[in-house]
């Protein structure tokens, strides 16, 4: 199917008040260009070098958002044109990006990742971490960022229940830190890819990261 039927086909699952992030990370400027000319405004990079070049050749309107790791060496390449970054996996990180977003008089908005997957290729902070971080207030340490919510990363080949109650753990932190803490920055749950999204959607995600269900197998 081409990008248009798949654009069409998943907006018609999707809540109105769920945002769709069209993960374009290897997927060349004219696959993105055809989502654009469709209304789509959310694209997902992995990669700094990638996002650099593919800012400068789109619409300026497009809103970037970096899902992969992100290395404190490539900060001061995502800083200035991420959206969102999705990826914040670690103390160090958020420093780095504190730092930097300082030094050049800017905000930067981002979300920190959880890590409840049952694989160490994948990163992020502990659902016990999360809870310290919000209970001590640290978020206060980093002026130059705004905590817009969480992000996670279901388990791969395992069932689907398996990947509810890992949504599920998520969604409820989540809740629990809106409802617990003065975060006005906070609204956002990032879970669910093209694989998991219907799952995630049902345990309460509002922003899921759709990449080959849009645009096809990447290119690497």
């Amino acid at each position: 199917m081409s990008v248009v039927q798949n654009i069409t086909n998943i907006r018609k699952q999707l809540p109105k008040h769920v945002q769709l992030v069209c993960v374009s990370k290897f997927h060349p400027v004219e696959a993105i260009q055809t989502a654009y000319d469709l209304g789509e405004r959310i694209f997902g990079e992995s990669r700094a070098q990638e996002l650099v070049e593919k800012q400068a050749r789109l619409p300026k309107d497009i809103e970037w958002h970096f899902i992969g790791s992100l290395q404190t060496n490539k900060v001061k390449q995502v800083v200035p044109l991420a959206t969102l970054i999705h990826s914040v996996d670690s103390i160090k990180l958020l420093e780095a990006i504190n730092r930097y977003a300082e030094n050049q008089h800017i905000i930067s908005h981002l979300l920190l990742e959880v890590h409840v997957a049952k694989e160490d290729t994948k990163h992020g902070f502990s659902i016990e971490e999360i809870k310290t971080f919000f209970s001590h207030k640290s978020w206060e340490a980093y002026p130059a960022v705004r905590i817009c919510g969480l992000m996670t990363m279901g388990t791969n080949g395992v069932t689907e229940e398996a990947n509810r109650t890992e949504f599920e753990l998520v969604a409820n932190l989540f809740k629990e830190i809106q409802q617990t803490f003065e975060t006005p920055y906070f609204k956002t749950l990032s879970m669910g890819m093209s694989n998991d999204y219907k799952i995630a959607l049902e345990a309460g995600s509002n922003m899921v990261r759709i990449g080959s269900s849009i645009f096809g197998n990447r290119t690497y």
